[in-house]
């Protein structure tokens, strides 16, 4: 973990606790015993685990400095990445992590359960439903997601749940930027526009990274998201 603290702090100016390791240490233990039976994740040994888990959910901290969110949403978190260790540096934040698989869902209730983190949320639900509920839609300051799904169709997911000023962050492979370029018209469409695109540097990892900012600077027209289903099978 010595090494994992290192580099937090070295890339992204990341200053662990002793109680966020310890908590960060837990977090890996929990995922590495729930991966024998559930398969939750392919990265399985705790080098991977804490580089393309951790530090890449602390790569996040780029787009925002000094100033954290106050209420963030991760959508199709899987087993709680990015949410959970951003959570675990900024206890005050308040988080809602969206999966619709079940077990992953349920391994999130149990890490927030462990850990005792407060002012979690862990919703079994597809992002399209949970776009269109008015305690959700436009509510929250950052909306995150990492790997889930091509841009111009994240961003559907994605926009209509920030609130106008707001920000939505996709963390992307070598492919951000061209995703960036043909998302822009779905973007507009759905209030967004593309700020930046911030290169992520991970050790070890040989693949190009981005982090993609897109502002959200008016309000989602209220027919998007579409049904569940619809923006992976017609992208805007």
């Amino acid at each position: 973990m010595e090494k994992l603290v290192h580099e937090a702090l070295q890339l992204f100016n990341v200053h662990l606790t002793g109680r966020q390791v310890m908590s960060l240490i837990t977090y890996e233990r929990e995922l590495m015993d729930w991966n024998q039976k559930f398969n939750l994740t392919a990265i399985r040994d705790t080098e991977s685990i804490r580089t393309k888990h951790f530090l890449d959910s602390f790569s996040c901290v780029l787009a925002w400095k000094a100033n954290p969110p106050h209420r963030l949403v991760d959508v199709g978190t899987g087993a709680g990445f990015p949410g959970l260790p951003l959570k675990i540096l900024y206890p005050s934040m308040k988080l809602t992590l969206v999966e619709s698989v079940g077990k992953k869902a349920m391994f999130c209730h149990h890490i927030v359960r462990v850990l005792g983190l407060e002012g979690v949320d862990v919703m079994q639900i597809r992002a399209e439903a949970l776009g269109q509920k008015p305690a959700h839609r436009e509510q929250y300051d950052w909306a995150v997601a990492r790997a889930v799904a091509n841009l111009n169709v994240l961003s559907e997911f994605l926009l209509p749940l920030v609130k106008v000023g707001g920000t939505m962050l996709a963390q992307k492979g070598e492919s951000g930027p061209a995703e960036a370029q043909s998302a822009e018209k779905a973007m507009k469409l759905l209030g967004g526009k593309l700020r930046q695109l911030l290169p992520v540097n991970l050790p070890g990892v040989a693949d190009d990274r981005y982090i993609v900012l897109v502002e959200k600077v008016a309000a989602t027209p209220p027919k998007y998201p579409r049904k569940p289903g619809m923006p992976a099978k017609q992208p805007l």
